[in-house]
Parts: C-alpha cells; sequence; structure tokens
C-alpha cells in the first residue's frame, strides 16, 4: 500500500468520525437541554448576543476524560 492510498483512507475515516459526532451532537440538541444548562453564561442587550456555554463545556469535558478514562486504561 503506498503512502497516498493510506493517506486517503485515513481521511476518509476521520471524515466519517466527524459526521457520525455531528449527527449524534444533532440529535442530541433535538433531545436534551445540552447547551442550555443552568450557569451558561448568556448576556443579550439590544442587537448584541452573548452566550457561553461554561457549565455545558465542565460537563463534557468530564464525561470525555472518564471516557476516555476507561477506553486507554492498561
Amino acid at each position: 500500500m503506498n503512502s497516498s492510498t493510506f493517506l486517503a483512507k485515513v481521511l476518509m475515516m476521520i471524515g466519517g468520525l466527524l459526521l457520525l459526532g455531528g449527527g449524534v451532537l444533532y440529535l442530541l440538541g433535538r433531545i436534551s437541554p445540552i447547551g442550555r444548562l443552568p450557569g451558561d453564561i448568556l448576556y443579550q442587550k439590544g442587537n448584541f448576543t452573548f452566550y457561553f456555554p461554561i457549565v455545558t463545556c465542565l460537563l463534557l469535558s468530564l464525561i470525555l476524560t472518564l471516557l476516555l478514562n476507561l477506553l486507554f486504561r492498561r
């Protein structure tokens, strides 16, 4: 297998994973309140809106840390 074929397969796998992850996040956004948790910062004034999902980021970080620690434990 030459390097261009290998690179093409890797890029297709990465694209498939991104597509799958995007689909999961899309469905979670319709089902659960992820992204609109209490503690997320929302500031609106006139035409300006600032939204920073701090609690959502912390929750996702905790879940991913636990999941990756379980998957890559020796």
